[in-house]
């Protein structure tokens, strides 16, 4: 609880008190006693006052000011209404007096508030916290010593010093040093993560052990950090459409009501259907039923809380429009590389001919791939353990689109696929798995193949088993992979369609057929990480990216963020949202039927004052609590 928070529960408690005594001794007729009748009825008007404006000082001041601008009808204007027409009562000598409900409408009213404003600021908890992410300064090394900067300051390719207990200002390359990283804050992950010369970074993160030595690769208004405040500030102005549509009720509902209580307090007894006092007093309680405060404040709670929820998980959502997509989401499409594999290719097997070592196979396609930059050349020096003695290999060139080949020791060496084994002659062997074949040669003799694959991440399977769980009828996969290779993972995580050799313009397109076929208010969601996918992330219902390893491009088009890369959370997104809309209209309905119960009731004189303030402040108080549930995430 802030400082202004603090003074507010203590103005609260004082006024409290104060009515608390006061109320005890009108109920004891100590006042009676003191007073005689009427006079008891005059000093309670005056002892209640206190309490009242003590309390309620800020909302008579809130109403005036916009009665002044023109923009009288909210709850400040209702409550300041209902309440000054409840001590106004007392002008009318043949009802009962209402002061004690007029002081106590305030002060309950105010309490609600009151617990509604550090119900939001629990909520904005998740949020803050992000915030904090935010470093203030960047170590750079000058003439020996490290000095602080600005990290605004500091240019792409300068070394920039982390130490231990640090936040990594900017995203970039470990140039030196081992150490462990704290990504709770971004990805809601609790293990740290090793990171080590040559390893890519992200700002954010806290580095945990040793010093690091880092080379920038961006400057620091496009870092990672920079690009989660800028989408967690802006989260708040893109409305769902369920939150649009509670604000516009509320500017068309609060008239309508005003002036239904006027109705109801001046018709009545004009037609001679009962006593003044009578039917002001029914308009009174019809005012303070009426107060949309539990519809204005638990929706946008709710969806705050569903996207702070969410943000714990390391799922950035751009706003509450997209958390109300997402709860509609009937199909899930896919890209491949980078969102359902690693995006890495890595050695899968090894299978040599009958008599050769498998080591012996890797070994000559290590030496023959040591001077190639190609995705699959790295790939193989990675699998291979042993040093690359450079000064072994002569001669090494490249064919493009078949291989290479090198003399390694007396040696030549040829790696590549069947075309270059067929340009020179060479028997070779097909293999039943899926992915790259490299077949390897050693003076024209075959001495085995390596399968090379991208492959498939850990938690893809279960990605989409959790989300047919979840009622997501269709999981699709589009990519520009070879045909086989793309139903081969299909085939493996269980997919229930698969389009593959597809250009940019061709996923767009399947898209749209896609979305051509969606069932009622069935939303499509893409899921993707590379710059190719954001014309079709931009044209799905929710474009999902891949943050921690994805293109600025796909970032920047989606419009919900995996930090961790994990496919995981797409079902666990879902969830969130699903929850976040359950309790949103549960508000709704809740909220609106007792309002609509006690506002006959109050038409027909039947709810009195104190019933009244249940309907405002006590459904608002239930409403609220209702919509924190949204901030707990924890199993959903």
């Amino acid at each position: 609880m802030n400082k202004k928070q603090k003074r507010w529960r203590n103005r609260i408690l004082i006024a409290l008190a104060i009515f608390a005594a006061i109320f005890a001794l009108e109920e004891t007729g100590t006042l009676t006693a003191l007073f005689g009748t009427p006079g008891d009825v005059y000093a309670s008007f005056v002892l209640f006052l206190i309490p009242y404006l003590i309390a309620g000082y800020d909302v008579l001041y809130k109403a005036w000011r916009n009665i002044r601008r023109g923009q009288a009808f909210d709850e400040a204007f209702l409550m300041t209404v209902a309440t000054i027409g409840a001590f106004a009562m007392v002008l009318f000598p043949e009802t009962e007096p209402h002061m004690a409900e007029g002081a106590a409408v305030m002060l309950f009213y105010q309490v609600g508030e009151l617990f509604q404003s550090y119900a939001v600021g629990q909520s904005r908890k998740s949020i803050s916290a992000m915030m904090d992410i935010a470093p203030d300064y960047a170590n750079i090394e000058q003439d020996g010593q490290l000095v602080e900067v600005d990290p605004d300051e500091v240019q792409v390719g300068d070394i920039i010093v982390v130490k231990p207990g640090e936040r990594v200002p900017i995203d970039g390359i470990v140039t030196e040093g081992v150490s462990q990283l704290d990504t709770a804050a971004l990805t809601g992950e609790s293990v740290p993560r090793h990171v080590e010369p040559g390893a890519d970074i992200i700002s954010g993160c806290i580095n945990m052990t040793g010093i690091l030595h880092i080379r920038t690769t961006k400057p620091f208004g496009e870092s990672t950090v920079s690009r989660i405040l800028e989408l967690v500030e802006n989260a708040s102005e893109k409305k769902a459409r369920t939150e649009n549509f509670i604000t516009r009720f509320a500017r068309v509902y609060t008239p309508i009501v005003t002036i239904s209580a006027v109705v109801l307090a001046v018709v009545p007894p004009i037609l001679g259907m009962g006593a003044w006092s009578d039917w002001i007093l029914r308009g009174l309680t019809f005012l303070v039923v009426s107060c949309p405060c539990a519809l204005v404040i638990s929706v946008p709670l709710s969806f705050f809380g569903g996207i702070g929820g969410a943000s714990k998980l390391g799922i950035l959502v751009k706003g509450s429009n997209y958390l109300e997509l997402l709860s509609k989401v009937d199909t899930v499409v896919f890209d491949k590389t980078g969102t359902l594999t690693n995006g890495t290719f890595n050695v899968v097997a090894i299978h040599p001919e009958a008599g050769v070592d498998p080591d012996y196979v890797l070994s000559h396609a290590a030496y023959a791939e040591a001077f190639s930059d190609h995705p699959i050349a790295v790939s193989i020096r990675e699998a291979y353990s042993g040093e690359i003695d450079q000064a072994r290999i002569a001669d090494a060139h490249e064919e493009s689109g078949h291989g290479v080949s090198a003399q390694v020791d007396e040696h030549v060496v040829m790696v590549g696929n069947d075309k270059l084994m067929a340009e020179h002659g060479v028997d070779w062997h097909d293999c039943e798995l899926t992915g790259t074949i490299l077949h390897v040669t050693v003076d024209d003799t075959y001495v085995g193949h390596i399968v090379i694959a991208d492959v498939v991440k850990d938690d893809a399977a279960q990605t989409i088993r959790d989300l047919h769980a979840a009622g997501v009828a269709k999981c699709v996969m589009l990519t520009g992979d070879r045909r086989d290779v793309a139903e081969a993972v299909g085939k493996q995580l269980g997919l229930d369609e698969v389009h593959a050799q597809l250009l940019p313009a061709d996923k767009v397109s399947a898209v749209e057929r896609l979305l051509n076929l969606e069932r009622g208010d069935a939303k499509l969601a893409f899921v993707g990480d590379g710059i190719n996918d954001a014309p079709v992330l931009m044209r799905a219902d929710v474009g999902i990216a891949m943050g921690a390893m994805g293109s600025d491009a796909a970032i920047e088009a989606a419009d919900v963020v995996l930090m961790d890369d994990k496919p995981s959370k797409i079902s666990l997104a879902i969830r969130i949202a699903r929850k976040t809309m359950r309790i949103v209209w549960q508000n709704i309905i809740f909220a609106l039927a007792v309002k609509i119960g006690i506002l006959v009731l109050a038409a027909l004189g039947i709810a009195n004052m104190w019933l009244a303030v249940f309907g405002d402040v006590g459904v608002a108080m239930i409403a609220i609590l209702n919509a924190m549930r949204a901030m707990r995430v924890k199993g959903v």
